[in-house]
């Protein structure tokens, strides 16, 4: 599946809820299916900056395809992070550097998040493809 087959999946999962209560409920929903990060990853390196809540990122370069596996400790946090892995793992590095992330503003996460949750998902967003491009030069 291609990330913008996966984002229009998430956007149509959105598009049935019209109460933001409901929208939350489901990004708490899906931050706790998401698997528990091992606690070997939550170390400091893999702490993204930029977030007011802890929230621990790690990228694993398998077969040409970057995976990520991220945990929060903030519910809503948690659940986004889920919507980014969902989109983003599993594709090539160049897949990850070359996608538009419409999904953020068509499911209207970027104007019902705080600035702090905003900054948050851009800090996210950036982490995962400063991976993206550093595997790519990897190549």
């Amino acid at each position: 599946m291609t990330i913008n087959e996966i984002q229009d999946e998430i956007i149509d999962e959105f598009s049935g809820l019209d109460d933001w209560m409901d929208k939350y409920q489901l990004l708490i929903d899906l931050g706790n299916e998401q698997e528990p990060l091992d606690e070997k990853y939550k170390i400091e390196s893999n702490l993204i900056d930029g977030c007011q809540s802890r929230v621990w990122l790690q990228a694993d370069y398998v077969d040409g395809k970057l995976n990520f596996t991220a945990e929060s400790d903030a519910l809503i946090v948690k659940g986004i992070v889920a919507l980014l892995i969902r989109a983003l793992s599993g594709h090539t590095p160049q897949e990850i550097l070359d996608a538009d992330l419409y999904f953020i503003e068509e499911i209207g996460l970027k104007e019902h998040l705080s600035p702090t949750r905003s900054n948050g998902l851009l800090a996210m967003v950036k982490q995962m493809r400063v991976y993206a491009l550093a595997f790519n030069a990897k190549g």
